[in-house]
Formats: structure tokens, sequence, C-alpha cells
């Protein structure tokens, strides 16, 4: 008597689950613990050089380089957006 269709579908079932859980990342669920201080402290610190960027009327905090104050101090909040996404 042939076999039946039913038990070779049962078996490929379990063998394609077994591939699936093997595939699953085993990466930790929870941020370092420096992350967050890290990212809170580059947001302020770019916010704090474009505040003083404004109040000092572009003179400081680095005179001389003109415009280039802000580009530095937007690094500063991108490099915090970038760690923000790797926050859990």
């Amino acid at each position: 008597m042939p076999k039946s269709k039913l038990r070779k579908k049962v078996q490929e079932q379990h063998t394609h689950e077994a591939i699936i859980h093997d595939a699953e990342p085993h990466g930790p669920l929870e941020s370092p613990s420096w992350l967050a201080p890290v990212m809170v402290a580059n947001f302020l610190i770019g916010l704090f050089w474009i505040v003083i960027f404004y109040v000092s009327q572009t003179r400081f905090p680095i005179p001389g380089i003109g415009a280039w104050n802000m580009i530095i101090g937007f690094s500063f909040v991108g490099v915090g957006f970038s760690l923000a996404t790797k926050w859990r």
C-alpha cells in the first residue's frame, strides 16, 4: 500500500519550522547603558553650540570659521539622532 501524502506534508512542515526557529536573531533586547547618556549629551552639545553661535552674533564658539559653526552644531545633533535609532 502506498504511503499517505499527509505524513509527508507533516514531516516537511516540521523541517520548515526548525529552519525558521534557527534563523531568528538572538541579539540583545536592551540598548547598552552608555547609549542614552551619550545620545542626550550630543543633542545638548549641538543645541548649545547653535544657540551660542546665534547669541554671539556669529562670532563664537569657534571664531573665524563663520557659518561652519552651524554645521558643527548640526553634526552633533545628527550623531544624537543616529544614536536614537539604536535605542530600545
